[in-house]
Parts: structure tokens; sequence; C-alpha cells
């Protein structure tokens, strides 16, 4: 094949935005969501990933007055303000997100606090062209985050087709858990989306990690969060000097060769961009593919249980 007769290399740009709302303010949280995606998209994005739990917030710092076998009851009262500041879904938030996405013709992935009855879920809302799509809910919050989190189940596991790539997503340390990788693989994800508020340079290795095996590109975004983005009346450990920074991002782009496209960002709010090579996912799998010809199926089976569990069944 002649230069001038090569196929037209498929490309697509994307961007990861570093931010964090005012807790407990969700109004702010959405209106400060949609600028967020108007500016990404004003840059050319046509996939946008906003940080895990951007709308409801993440509570970083706070103990909840929690200790072993005991609650405060100013710690329920805190609960009681998360609670409210979560959004359900379907909701007047999810779709007033929905509408921008519709307007601007883009995709975007946007951690979220999801609220259904009593029990909150750190959710990645998929949202379109078409609207509101689907969402994936945290299947193990980490460490103290299950005191405020629900677990999710196999039936928000979606992968969505843009027409051009495939969308899915593992929030913050979900993506250390190698079955629920693999589960992903196998549905053909192009774009890993990664939102998060790990901070470590140590999550730099993880996001190049999955690329490399997963053979796609990684989409990490983290918040940037400071103490003046907290009510006055909390005090978090780390400290109650206004410019304390609480997560400090670390937002990357990465291909499927591992390369770091874009990023890491510190010390402040951005979005970052990079324009994908599409072909560089079969340029990648041409020598691993980690759910089919690099697999060992005769060795090392996965079975998903992708139904959904209801904890009462009226029969």
């Amino acid at each position: 094949m002649t230069p001038s007769s090569a196929a037209p290399a498929r490309t697509m740009t994307v961007a990861v935005v570093q931010a964090a709302a005012p807790l407990f303010d969700t109004p702010a949280a959405v209106a400060k969501a949609e600028e967020l995606v108007r500016e990404a998209a004003a840059r050319g994005a046509e996939v946008i990933v906003l940080p895990e739990a951007f709308i409801g917030g993440y509570p970083k710092g706070l103990d909840f007055g929690i200790t072993v076998g005991s609650r405060t009851p100013a710690g329920r009262d805190l609960f009681r303000r998360y609670h409210a500041a979560a959004v359900e879904i379907p909701g007047p938030e999810v779709e007033a997100l929905a509408a921008v996405t519709r307007e601007l013709a883009v995709h975007a992935v946007i951690g979220a606090v999801e609220r259904q009855g009593a029990t909150l879920y750190c959710v990645a809302l998929f949202l379109g062209p078409d609207g509101y799509l689907g969402l994936h809910r945290k299947l193990m919050p980490t460490a103290a985050e299950r005191y405020l989190w629900g677990q999710g189940d196999g039936s928000t596991l979606p992968v969505v087709d843009t027409g051009t790539a495939r969308l899915g997503s593992a929030i913050c340390w979900e993506n250390y858990m190698p079955l629920l990788r693999t589960a992903m693989y196998a549905k053909g994800v192009d774009l890993w989306c990664a939102p998060t508020v790990d901070d470590r340079d140590a999550w730099q290795a993880t996001m190049r990690h999955i690329a490399l095996e997963g053979r796609c590109f990684v989409l990490g975004a983290n918040q940037y969060l400071r103490r003046d983005a907290l009510p006055a009346d909390l005090h978090p450990v780390q400290g109650d000097a206004p410019d304390t920074v609480l997560i400090n991002g670390g937002s990357v782009i990465v291909s499927p060769l591992g390369e770091v496209l874009a990023g890491p960002l510190r010390d402040g709010e951005g979005i970052l961009t990079a324009e994908l090579d599409l072909d560089d996912l079969a340029r990648a799998r041409f020598d691993l593919d980690a759910t089919g010809h690099y697999a060992r199926p005769d060795v090392f089976t996965l079975q998903v249980d992708e139904s959904a569990r209801a904890h009462v069944t009226s029969v």
C-alpha cells in the first residue's frame, strides 16, 4: 500500500478534568460540572472524564464520629448532611448533566454519590449525545468509605459504545481488583475511565499498568481539593488552614503501550486533553490481548455474575 492509499487515521480527542466542588452544595457541584464539560468540549474533547464523587463530594479527612463500636450524634448529623447532598438517579441533577452532553454531542463519565433510599453508592455516570446512558456502582468501597457507601453488584458493569470507541469505568481502588479488570477487558474496553481521589505517586504506576495490561487508553481523572471547599464548621484531620491541600490531583492520560500522553497534573485544578490515535489499540494488541490470544482458558476461567441483587423479593 502506498502512502497515498493508506487508510486515514482514526482519531479522537479526550479530556480528563481535575477539580472538586464545594462539599454539601449539590447545585454548585452540578453547575461546576456543566461548566467543566463545556470547557473541555470547547477544547475539542469528544469524551470527558470527571473525578470520583464530584457530584455529592468526597469528604476527605472527616471521620463522621466513628470509633469501633460507637457513633456520635454529631457524626450522625454529618452523615445526614452528606446523604442530603447525594443525588437520586434518575433525577433532576442527572438530567441537567445529560442535557449538556445532548447539546454538545459529547460523551462524559462523571463521578457522583447516588442516594437510593437510606443507602449511598459511589457511582460513575455515563452520559452522551442521547442523554443518560447508565451507571457503574463501585463494587468495593475502600476502608472507611464503607461507613458511607454500599457495595454495587454485577448488574452495573456497563461498556458504552460511542460508535468510535468503547468506554468502561473502574472507580479508584477498584482498579486494583484483577478480576474486575479481567471482566472489563473481556468486554472490549478501549477507553478505560478511572475517576479517583488517589493522589499518591504510586497511583501513576497503576494507570500505566492497566494501559499496558488491557492494551487500552487510560483516562485517570482526580480531584484537586482544598480545605476551603469544605464548610467552615468541619475539621479535617489535615488541618483547618484554608489553603491546606486535601487531594492533590495526579490526573493523567496514558496510551495502550503505557506512554503518558498528558499529565500527571499536580497542585491545582485544570483540564488535560490528548488526541488519541485509535489505531494504536490494534497496534498494541498485536502481542497482548489478556482475554484473547494471550489467555489460557484451559487453565484459568472467570465467572461473572451480572445479575441485580435485591435484598427483598416479592413472590
